[in-house]
């Protein structure tokens, strides 16, 4: 039976969510279990895109983006797909009602991490819509589960989630995008010289974009709520760590929270969740 086949694809991309990222495999344990799957679907999917543009050096990554692309239309079009996380990807779309043009517009960013970009600021703003915002908006069409007015209700919060989430993973692999990738995203930034300010500027933004972020967790429905904000403080605390850390080390290392502190921040917001201060 295909349920079989389904129930393979959805394990897969749990898999892969819980093999690439400890901080949202536990955020999406915080969901409610109805939707769990379809946000591992989506996450194992941009996620396997993600691995062609960043990680397969040494193979021609244009023509692996490019069949991914085409296995992308041939699933949506046919509804189905042997790609165990493509199947579990198109499942999602069909069953959530997930526009199309999400999907193509964050092709479209990984096609630009394929390209020597001098990033300005509108290029900057299109490869966060296509990277991180449509991402959020998918996830939202799972969150409110058909319900158009409370997607377009919350869909700029959705946005500024997203976007936060990028830029705070732009600072934290500020220094392996250069020199591993050779791509710097910040707009008018030279990586060689990152300075204070810039980098104050740049937390500036996404300090506000969190705020802003905040307002729309606080209006999803009860099976998203909890799970949204977990990762929220995830992300909020490798944030904090960032503004502690100065400019040049930013260029150094990678920042990252240990599990010991994900655990405190996962029971400190599951506190706060049940006495109601979300």
């Amino acid at each position: 039976m295909k349920q079989k086949f389904d129930d393979l694809s959805f394990k897969i991309s749990k898999q892969t969510t819980q093999q690439y990222s400890t901080s949202f495999s536990l955020g999406i344990l915080a969901l409610s279990p109805k939707i769990r799957n379809a946000i591992y679907a989506i996450y194992g999917y941009v996620r396997l895109a993600d691995e062609i543009v960043d990680s397969f050096h040494g193979y021609d990554k244009n023509i692996l983006l490019n069949r991914f692309k085409i296995q992308t239309e041939e699933a949506l079009a046919e509804g189905i797909s042997l790609n165990p996380i493509m199947q579990a990807f198109q499942e999602t779309v069909s069953q959530y009602k997930i526009e199309h043009r999400l999907i193509y517009q964050f092709l479209r960013s990984m096609e630009m991490d394929l390209q020597k970009i001098d990033y300005n600021s509108e290029l900057y703003d299109e490869y966060i819509l296509g990277s991180a915002e449509v991402v959020g908006l998918m996830c939202l069409h799972v969150f409110v589960n058909g319900d158009h007015v409370a997607f377009d209700k919350l869909k700029p919060f959705a946005m500024k989630l997203g976007s936060a989430f990028q830029k705070v993973n732009f600072l934290r692999d500020m220094n392996d995008d250069f020199e591993i990738l050779g791509r710097t995203y910040f707009p008018g930034v030279n990586i060689l010289n990152f300075n204070v300010e810039e980098k104050r500027q740049i937390e500036k933004d996404i300090e506000e974009e969190f705020r802003l972020a905040l307002e729309g967790i606080k209006m999803l429905p009860k099976t998203s709520k909890f799970g949204v904000y977990l990762a929220y403080r995830y992300y909020i605390s490798l944030f904090n760590k960032i503004r502690r850390t100065p400019a040049t080390a930013i260029l150094k290392k990678r920042i990252r929270i240990s599990n010991g502190r994900k655990i405190s921040v996962m029971m400190s917001s599951y506190l706060q969740y049940k006495i109601a201060f979300i």
